[in-house]
Formats: structure tokens, C-alpha cells, sequence
């Protein structure tokens, strides 16, 4: 196969050679003349597809929570989803922030004012970016499979341009997942808030906050602010160990980012099964 990385022979009256092939996509002039789409003989949908099932999964759900506004509290676990409560329209709890800074907010659910940083974060995260340019936009499908679209401008205009400020939602998600820890703190409480409760809330809250700062810690931009501009790691070695960590993490940062996308959904839904009284929280003591 061709690759994007030979000359381009196609003449414009403009002499804008490089936008000329870009209005031909892959299958120009100056390309190999393949007849067939792509020469694969395996199963290379099934990767985009699945992603695209998972991701729609996700987003079916968390905007069925999101705009749901209620059985997110069950003492003393608060949803993931609704922490920390920015709204007086927020269930009366004491296991989680709750600063009512926001009024009422006309009666919108504090979730969709709290969601906005994790998901801006996962939204231009260089993985999520993949999994969703993919199985959504097939730009491109798959490896070796040419994309549908006859023009390329990648990241350069709007909306996509807004990928860039995903350094920024990185400072946001630490302060989410700060949020998050604390509320993992106060999970070992009973519904009177007598410290020394330990139930399957507990243990699904712990999961959760170490797959969250896992992903959260192995993001490419962390591991660029831990690393990034030393011209002498021997001159810093505290950095240096510090940025060999996060490389062992955003080595996993694929799988990471899924289970804890996951963990948060289970989470949340855990609160919902036991605030509508589906069950009881099991305790372990």
C-alpha cells in the first residue's frame, strides 16, 4: 500500500499541490492503483465497531443518569456522577461536598453542571480521540483501510481545534478525582456516619478511585508536565522517577481508559440500585 508519505505529482492552477491531493484523498494520481477498498481479509471492522458499541453504551447511560436527577445518594455513598453538589436542588447529604453555590441552577440536574470536566477531559484524550475518530467517523476505520473522506484538515479548525485544550481539562480531572478520593474516604461510614462501616459500596468506590487516578495520571499531558523540557533527567531525579511511573501507566493508557470509563459507570449505577432500594448495601461490618 501507498503510504502519505510520497510526492505528490497532481498540478493546481494555484501551484497548492498539497491541497489538491487532499481533495483526492488516498486515491489520487500519485497513488497505487488498487481497485479493491483495502486488501484486508480479516475482520478489521470488528475493533471500530466494538468501540462505537461501547462508547454509544456509555453515553446512552450516563445522559440517562445525568438527566435523571435523583436516587444518586445512599448513605453514605454519593454518585460519582453528582460529586461534588454544586446546587441547592441537591439531595440533603453529609457524605459529600455539597456547597450550593449555584442556587438553584432553574432546576437542571447538578449533574450536568459536574460532568462537564471528566467528560471534557475524556473527550480530548489522545486515546478516546482514536477510539472515537474510528468507530464513529472512520477517520480512518482501521489500519491499511483508506477513510471515506475525500478531504483531511485534522485537528486545525473548529469544533476539533478545541482538542487542544486538553492540558487544560487534565488540571480539571485532578480535581475531580481529588473530589472523588474524598468521597471514597467517607464511603467507610455507615448511614449514621459512625466511622468504622466497610461494605460493597466500599470496595466498589476503592476500585473506582484507583482506576480513575490510574487514567487520570497516565494521560499523555501528565506524563509531558511530570517529563517534558528536562534536557537532564541525572539533574532531576525525583522528576525523572516520577516520570518513568506515568510511562509505565500510559503504556496502559488504552486500558485504563476503559476500565475506568467502566468502574464509574458501575459506580454510579451501584448508588442508583441502592438509593431506589432495588437491594441493601451488603456489609462486611
Amino acid at each position: 500500500m501507498a503510504t502519505g508519505t510520497e510526492p505528490q505529482t497532481n498540478s493546481d492552477t494555484s501551484g497548492d499541490t498539497h491541497h489538491t491531493a487532499n481533495r483526492g484523498g488516498v486515491r489520487t494520481g500519485s497513488r497505487a492503483a488498487i481497485a479493491a477498498p483495502h486488501l484486508r481479509t480479516d475482520r478489521w471492522w470488528l475493533a471500530p465497531a466494538a468501540t462505537a458499541a461501547g462508547l454509544l453504551a456509555f453515553v446512552v447511560y450516563s445522559t440517562w443518569r445525568a438527566f435523571a436527577n435523583e436516587y444518586y445518594y445512599a448513605a453514605p455513598y454519593v454518585s460519582p456522577f453528582y460529586s461534588p453538589c454544586l446546587a441547592e436542588n441537591c439531595a440533603p447529604m453529609r457524605a459529600g461536598p455539597n456547597w450550593e453555590v449555584l442556587g438553584g441552577w432553574w432546576g437542571l440536574s447538578p449533574a450536568l453542571i459536574i460532568l462537564v470536566f471528566p467528560l471534557g477531559f475524556r473527550l480530548t484524550c489522545y486515546y478516546y480521540r482514536k477510539a472515537y475518530y474510528r468507530g464513529f467517523w472512520a477517520s480512518p476505520p482501521a489500519c491499511a483501510v483508506a477513510e471515506p473522506h475525500k478531504k483531511y484538515t485534522g485537528e486545525t479548525r473548529f469544533p476539533l481545534i478545541l482538542q487542544n485544550l486538553h492540558r487544560y481539562f487534565f488540571y480539571a480531572a485532578i480535581l475531580v478525582a481529588g473530589i472523588l478520593t474524598y468521597d471514597t474516604v467517607l464511603a467507610f461510614r455507615d448511614e449514621t456516619y459512625a466511622w468504622g462501616h466497610m461494605g460493597l459500596g466500599t470496595l466498589v468506590f476503592l476500585v473506582n478511585i484507583v482506576l480513575i487516578w490510574a487514567y487520570t495520571l497516565s494521560c499523555h499531558s501528565c506524563r509531558h508536565i511530570v517529563g517534558g523540557k528536562l534536557k537532564h533527567f541525572s539533574k532531576h531525579p525525583v522528576r525523572y522517577r516520577m516520570w518513568q511511573f506515568v510511562g509505565r501507566l500510559n503504556a496502559r493508557h488504552m486500558l485504563l481508559a476503559w476500565t475506568s470509563l467502566v468502574s464509574v459507570a458501575l459506580a454510579d449505577f451501584y448508588v442508583y440500585l441502592v438509593a431506589s432500594g432495588v437491594f441493601a448495601d451488603p456489609r462486611f461490618f
